[in-house]
């Protein structure tokens, strides 16, 4: 079963997906978050849905979208109202589901901002697991995403859209915002036990080399999938990092 519907709460609208057979025996719930210019009809999070659905009773996966992305009505992207979106869906999630185990999955720049909020408030879930995480997301953004016209524009105070699958409205002031808030040196040994890493060594978007030292740094479990780019466009690297993900919540 897929449902559609909204979170509305403190002055938050936000839409969501939920995969699940039997929403009144939710027992296991991955709360998912996608990349940048992403949106919750991600083809990833379908599959990792189908697969925990298929071969466990009582899982569930709860996908939304990120401010500015999809059916979300902002207009430019502020990295605290992506904060406060996470904050708001895992306080939803814990009332919704009181009983389920809460589990976490993200990838790209929805990787960054779960580690953020896992280094700053501490790790919501049971286990949480992270595709091509975007831990030098401002690099990511200013080297990789934004074109050497759309950093002239943001130098000069003007909003650029950017993105791959959409294009998002960015300005100085959220770049600023991801500069301040670099992760890549922040200490998450508290949790590395509770965390693992997944990364494609030809990944074209998130350098391979900085989110395998920063796990390394953090002694976080990481997977190197030889070969494969950021989204994982080969069938067979993606179902191995299913499978990496359900053996990890010990959901296989």
């Amino acid at each position: 079963m897929e449902k559609y519907f909204n979170v509305n709460s403190n002055g938050c609208s936000i839409g969501c997906k939920l995969y699940c057979d039997e929403p009144s025996r939710v027992t296991s719930l991955v709360l998912f978050g996608h990349g940048f210019s992403g949106n919750r009809d991600n083809k990833a999070a379908e599959k990792l849905a189908k697969r925990l659905i298929s071969k466990n009773r009582g899982a569930a996966l709860l996908i939304f979208d990120w401010p500015c992305h999809g059916s979300d009505v902002r207009k430019t992207l502020r990295l605290e109202d992506c904060e406060k979106y996470l904050d708001e869906m895992i306080a939803y999630a814990k009332t919704a589901y009181p009983n389920a185990e809460l589990f976490g999955s993200a990838t790209s720049f929805g990787g960054y901002l779960y580690l953020k909020h896992i280094s700053e408030k501490g790790c919501p879930f049971k286990k949480v697991a992270l595709r091509c995480p975007a831990v030098p997301m401002y690099e990511v953004i200013t080297e990789t995403i934004a074109s050497g016209e759309d950093l002239k524009k943001l130098e000069k105070g003007k909003p650029v859209l950017v993105g791959f699958d959409s294009k998002i409205r960015i300005d100085k002031t959220f770049t600023e915002s991801l500069r301040e808030a670099d992760i890549t040196g922040r200490d998450m040994l508290d949790h590395a036990e509770d965390i693992l890493i997944i990364h494609g060594t030809r990944d074209e978007v998130v350098p391979f080399e900085a989110v395998r030292d920063f796990a390394e740094n953090n002694l976080i479990e990481f997977e190197a999938v030889e070969g494969a780019d950021h989204k994982f466009r080969d069938p067979a690297k993606m179902d191995r990092v299913l499978k990496s993900i359900a053996a990890f919540f010990g959901m296989k």
